[in-house]
């Protein structure tokens, strides 16, 4: 690929660089590890978090995508975030545990499925037009990122039930677990911030900064647990835009009124047509406004039959309309 416009050929290579620093810092946490400075491991995982965050806005930036840099940049997340936490936990845990070792590889295949995975998706097709919203499982720097908050949790306040082997290794084994499941989880990179809310977004930005420079381990394990917190939601807003096919081709603000407009229907008593027979439903809606206009002005109905009995009636008329009635208090 030439050039870009602009930019020599040198500047072009920075996306692939950045790369190569992250691959180099999840081998340094391990090399850390070996020495027991487990500070330095959890400083050297961020800094490859960091440039994995950076690779790729840089490669769109400077247009230098290549497949060798999208190549690297698997390889380069596989050690930093799948094998260099698997070795670091058990140099600092698990290595007295009888099944400590089979822990710790259970993360790192674990890891390269979810990698792999992602991959394979990258061409696939769309099923819902907001997929690229979330992602298919945790991805693998989160999934590092959380499976270190015992580290965390030790380095700041000690040893602790938190600290013990079997709580580690099994803790390992969840957060796996939750890569390769297929939870959508939220993806960052589509995340657009109302102009209101940037102001409060930057205090927030302020103190998290705060308390990373303050209490960084602790900090650390509440970002990850929030995150893992935030996974319920997440699962909820996908499976309530899957059944919004409204909600689909619009912005999130807007979304926000459809969900505002639906929650007022519900108040009212309104329920919303069957999503498989639409069209059914719709015909079965217009023959029954069309029978309600025609009984209620004294005229038979269409097929010729006398109208039934005006108690019973308007109560079938309203649940051919989709309506209940209003609840009494």
């Amino acid at each position: 690929m030439p050039p870009a416009a602009g930019y020599p050929a040198g500047v072009r290579l920075l996306p692939n660089a950045v790369t190569v620093v992250a691959l180099c810092s999840g081998l340094s946490a391990v090399y850390f590890a070996f020495s027991g400075r487990f500070a330095l491991s959890v400083a050297a995982a961020g800094i490859a978090a960091l440039c994995d965050a950076l690779d790729g806005r840089l490669a769109r930036f400077l247009d230098a995508s290549t497949k060798i840099g999208a190549e690297l940049d698997s390889l380069s997340d596989l050690v930093a975030f799948g094998v260099s936490p698997a070795l670091v936990l058990y140099i600092w845990e698990l290595n007295d545990l009888r099944f400590g070792w089979a822990f710790a590889l259970v993360f790192a295949v674990c890891a390269a499925l979810r990698l792999a995975r992602f991959n394979t998706l990258i061409d696939a097709e769309d099923e819902y037009p907001f997929t690229k919203e979330f992602f298919v499982g945790v991805p693998a720097p989160a999934g590092a990122l959380a499976t270190g908050i015992p580290l965390y949790l030790w380095l700041h306040f000690g040893p602790g039930w938190w600290s013990t082997s079997l709580v580690v290794g099994l803790w390992m084994v969840l957060i796996a677990a939750l890569m390769v499941s297929r939870l959508p989880t939220l993806s960052f990179k589509t995340v657009r911030v109302s102009p209101n809310y940037v102001a409060p977004l930057l205090v927030l930005v302020g103190v998290a900064a705060a308390v990373l420079v303050t209490m960084p381990f602790l900090g650390l394990a509440v970002v990850a647990a929030g995150y893992l917190a935030m996974i319920p939601y997440t699962v909820y807003r996908h499976r309530w835009l899957a059944r919004h096919p409204e909600t689909w081709y619009v912005a999130g603000r807007d979304r926000r009124e459809v969900a505002r407009a639906a929650r007022a229907a519900r108040r009212l008593g309104l329920r919303p047509p069957l999503r498989r027979r639409v069209a059914g439903r719709a015909s079965a809606m217009a023959r029954a406004v069309r029978r309600f206009g025609e009984e209620s002005g004294g005229r038979p109905a269409g097929n010729g039959r006398a109208p039934r009995p005006s108690g019973q009636q308007p109560q079938r008329d309203r649940l051919r309309l989709g309506i209940r009635r209003a609840r009494r208090r």
